[in-house]
């Protein structure tokens, strides 16, 4: 077996990872000379340049990146073997997820997985685009992706998008179409729902990639055509229609995670119609070989039970 120089792997990678041979050197209490040494050893090993030097600009060499996602599994595996051996008793594990899944729905629900697992160091990593599914990232991630080698998809969740607006906007709506109740406004617009298309809307681009698509697809499973003569407020992001909502400017569709009906915030009311099933599903995506890790099955559990709560709700 052909090894290469074992102590040169960590100094790698924490250079890798911290894009500085400086701050490398900091964390592994050594000095940038030898950080250097460590790094010239494995090139000369590996016959490979893994590192493009240009100033104070460090970069990885192609080579240098896929050597980096090999080995950085490997050296999580060995640090979580060692843990166990040694009788380590936290769990710790970093979960990639989207911006407004976080905001909305993670973060709110974290004192009830710290109560059910106690011992489980969840660090999140919160992005704005599709993660990079690799070590580097994260350990599991929550994404709409489901096909990289190596990784394991497991579904959980396909997005529901439906219309809120704010309780003054509300009142606005029942009074201009003559319903006197709730039950008066969801009768109408089964019978109309163009209806809405009188109000000011607010779309969102990050959905469908266009503003506006979100709407013509509510409208299109209502089996009617979208008016030419909508208003509409325009938001790069679900996050921001939801705040635009609450502001009253208009009336927006959010999904599931975002607004909880049982518990209502920040003065938004769902509007008593149909629902637009999203293009997108959403995976828990993990490494095939991390699958039986105990700190991944207490994740997994706990996200099937809530999200299985979410959707009967």
């Amino acid at each position: 077996m052909k090894l290469p120089p074992l102590k040169s792997l960590p100094v790698f990678e924490a250079v890798a990872r911290l894009n500085s041979f400086s701050l490398a050197a900091e964390e592994l209490h050594i000095t940038q000379s030898a950080v250097s040494h460590h790094v010239k050893s494995l090139e000369n090993h590996l016959g490979e340049q893994l590192f493009l030097r240009s100033g104070r600009k460090l970069e990885l060499t192609q080579e240098g990146r896929s050597y980096l996602d090999s080995i950085t599994s490997s050296l999580n595996q060995i640090a979580r073997a060692t843990e166990q051996v040694k009788g380590a008793t936290e769990a710790k594990l970093r979960l990639a997820v989207y911006s407004s899944f976080a905001v909305y729905w993670l973060i709110p629900r974290l004192p009830n997985l710290k109560r059910q697992f106690p011992n489980l160091e969840l660090t999140i990593e919160m992005t704005f685009s599709e993660p990079e599914l690799s070590d580097r990232t994260a350990d599991c991630f929550i994404t709409i992706e489901t096909n990289k080698r190596g990784f394991e998809f497991e579904y959980f969740y396909t997005e529901r998008l439906f219309p809120v607006c704010s309780q003054g906007m509300y009142q606005q709506i029942k009074a201009e179409l003559n319903a006197d109740t709730d039950e008066d406004l969801l009768t109408i617009l089964e019978a109309q729902p163009e209806a809405l298309a009188k109000f000011p809307l607010i779309t969102s681009y990050s959905m469908y990639d266009k503003y506006a698509e979100d709407w013509r697809r509510w409208f299109d499973e209502q089996k009617v055509v979208m008016p030419d003569n909508v208003m509409f407020h325009r938001f790069s992001h679900l996050m921001l229609a939801q705040e635009a909502a609450i502001h009253s400017l208009g009336i927006a569709l959010v999904n599931d995670y975002m607004y909880n009906e049982n518990e209502p915030q920040d003065g938004l009311v769902k509007i008593p119609c149909f629902y637009h099933n999203a293009k997108d599903k959403f995976y828990l995506a993990f490494k095939q070989s991390r699958k039986h890790e105990p700190a991944l099955q207490q994740l997994r559990s706990w996200l099937m039970k809530e999200f299985n709560t979410l959707v009967e709700n």
